[in-house]
Parts: C-alpha cells; sequence; structure tokens
C-alpha cells in the first residue's frame, strides 16, 4: 500500500482508497497523494475538491485507477 501512495505522489496520479472513518464508516476516496508524514497523508479529495488529512492506520486499501473505465477491480 505504501508504495501505491508514494507513487501517487511522485508522479501526481489519483489512486482511490478505502478509508475508515472516525465514525466507523468504510468509504472510497479517489485522492491525489501532496505530503507523506509519518501518520498522516495529505492529500487532494477528488470527491471534495479541497485538500484532506487522511490518517495511514485508517487507509485499510489503496490501488492505482485503471484507465479503462469498463475495467474494474474485483
Amino acid at each position: 500500500m505504501n508504495t501505491v501512495l508514494q507513487r501517487s505522489f511522485m508522479d501526481q496520479r489519483p489512486i482511490e482508497i478505502i478509508y475508515m472513518t472516525p465514525e466507523s464508516i468504510c468509504t472510497k476516496r479517489k485522492i491525489i497523494v501532496k505530503k507523506i508524514d509519518r501518520d498522516i497523508i495529505l492529500a487532494y479529495c477528488l470527491l471534495r475538491k479541497d485538500l484532506r488529512r487522511f490518517r495511514l492506520h485508517d487507509i485499510l486499501a489503496a490501488y492505482p485507477l485503471l484507465h479503462d473505465k469498463k475495467r474494474t477491480i474485483s
């Protein structure tokens, strides 16, 4: 997962994460990583159209976006 986050940071390309909110709700976000700290990711959230902080231990999965919209990850 860290490799995907670092690749997004280096290439400034969006990735998709599955994230557990503080209310224990799983949500899917498309983000572009702007900064990686020890426990926090600062990223531009394409859903909220704003910079957001994500705690690393609350990110359950991270994967690159597929270029072909017809393809999905199962």
